[in-house]
């Protein structure tokens, strides 16, 4: 991939999670809270940018979102690839959300 299309496709995933976190903040401002791991201060930012500022700062080549979790167990709960949940990936997908639940809006 050359990079010009890279940047094109950061451009692209910044609108377009800007335009979701909008619209789950003005829907359901919790539910978007804990789903996007936002902070209340971010929240209010983004649930208060016109659609200019939104394409303003969706064009920057900066990736607007970021992964939630950085350890194994999360990934490994995700992945299906825990020794503790092992032929239980419905017990290891609440086990991997419940983990994530208490990392909103914590910084990294």
């Amino acid at each position: 991939m050359n990079t010009e299309r890279m940047l094109e496709e950061i451009r692209e995933a910044n609108l377009t999670y800007l335009m979701l976190a909008q619209n789950l903040i003005r829907q359901d401002r919790a539910q978007a809270l804990y789903r996007l791991g936002l902070s209340e201060e971010v929240a209010d930012v983004i649930g208060a940018l016109s659609a200019g500022q939104i394409l303003k700062i969706a064009a920057s080549n900066l990736l607007m979102c970021a992964m939630r979790f950085n350890d194994d167990l999360v990934w490994n709960l995700l992945t299906g690839h825990s020794r503790q949940e092992e032929g239980n990936s419905g017990a290891a997908g609440m086990h991997a959300a419940i983990l994530m639940a208490g990392r909103v809006a914590q910084p990294a």
